[in-house]
């Protein structure tokens, strides 16, 4: 990328970019659904998840760094900032190789025991995750008649496209109208990512322990913050200092990616080949509705007043907290009728043994 000198090499290598890391985050949700219970599994996906706000918000204080190195050694600030980021990535990626355990049933990390792995493999026959098994035309027909890859994937989708004033420059081409300077106009935005590390970590604790697993209640929060937070940027004409708050505050939105995948993760726990599968689908579905949306309501020339892009976002969070509680009502039913199917086949396994049961069948 540092040394492109024109805009279709910049597309040629993008596309092996999307094409290659296509498969990190879902993968990396997918197994950590394989590692951790539903007590710890919340914590563990944001924490991932968080980890890649922290990347963002570092981003931004790297670009104000690397812009002073402009014109050293004949390169321009931004090469210089692709050059910085291979030698940041590529040792981390080169550690991956060592370091991904793969899933517990045929887990070769060299860092476990055989103890820790059977006892991870029976933490997860304990939370009911299921081991993996061939992909067959009755399985693939039950996961798509399921309402689980349907649901779980809008969802995710419109967690990625309805918080878009967090994802897009709005607040620093704001920035950059009031007459701030360069360096400002890069690190003041990550106070937003700031709050999106700060309220992932809050989303995953409580829903973890204060809330004993229960997911969608911090999706409804995250809702009302993005309609809050939009309604007042719709109307744009607001104090300058409430301006501020909806600009930082709109990182409330970004937090509750690792608990949608925890959510799938539970709702999927008895398949692991429809867990996988959705996992992959959330993701791709919701970039690929990405690729598109924002060059409709988020459009530069309409920068930073979006006369589309922040009532649309209200739309959207209406829609996501719909679909949160419609989740939430259908995984209770399940459970309800999972919970009663073993009743019976308990009860009728007593029946079965049951000697007074057997005279009082004899006439």
């Amino acid at each position: 990328m540092a040394k492109c000198s024109n805009v279709q090499q910049i597309y040629v290598l993008r596309f092996f970019i999307g094409l290659t890391e296509s498969s990190f985050y879902p993968g990396m949700q997918y197994i950590i659904g394989s590692w951790y219970q539903k007590r710890e599994l919340g914590k563990r996906s944001c924490i991932f998840h968080a980890s890649s706000a922290v990347g963002s918000m570092f981003s931004g204080y790297l670009m104000a760094a690397v812009y002073h190195l402009d014109g050293l050694n004949g390169f321009k600030g931004w090469q210089w900032l692709f050059i910085i980021n291979t030698i940041i990535s590529l040792p981390i990626a080169l550690c991956g190789f060592f370091f991904l355990p793969d899933v517990p049933e045929i887990t070769q990390a060299w860092y476990f025991t055989p103890d820790e792995i059977v006892l991870a493999q029976k933490r997860m026959q304990a939370d009911g995750r299921a081991n993996r098994a061939p992909y067959t035309r009755n399985k693939a027909k039950k996961i798509f008649s399921s309402w689980h890859i349907y649901l779980l994937t809008l969802l995710y989708i419109l967690y990625m496209n309805g918080g878009g004033v967090s994802a897009q420059p709005a607040f620093a081409i704001w920035l950059k109208q009031q007459g701030y300077n360069i360096t400002q106009i890069n690190t003041y935005p990550t106070l937003t990512t700031a709050v999106q590390i700060i309220t992932t970590i809050i989303y995953a604790w409580m829903s973890d322990t204060i809330l004993q697993g229960e997911r969608w209640s911090p999706i409804i929060f995250s809702g009302v913050m993005i309609i809050i937070v939009n309604t007042s940027l719709t109307i744009w004409d607001i104090p300058t200092g409430w301006k501020w708050a909806c600009f930082i505050l709109a990182g409330c939105s970004s937090g509750i990616s690792g608990l949608i995948y925890a959510w799938m993760h539970e709702i999927c726990a008895e398949d692991n080949e429809e867990r996988a599968l959705v996992a992959g689908s959330m993701n791709e579905m919701a970039n690929v509705v990405q690729a598109w949306l924002p060059l409709l309501i988020w459009q530069q020339v309409e920068a930073p007043e979006y006369p589309k892009g922040y009532p649309a976002s209200i739309g959207i969070a209406v829609a996501m907290m719909a679909t949160a509680m419609t989740i939430r009502h259908l995984q209770r039913r399940e459970v309800a009728s999972r919970q009663l199917r073993l009743h019976e086949t308990e009860s009728d396994a007593q029946i079965q043994r049951s000697p007074l049961e057997e005279r009082l069948l004899i006439p």
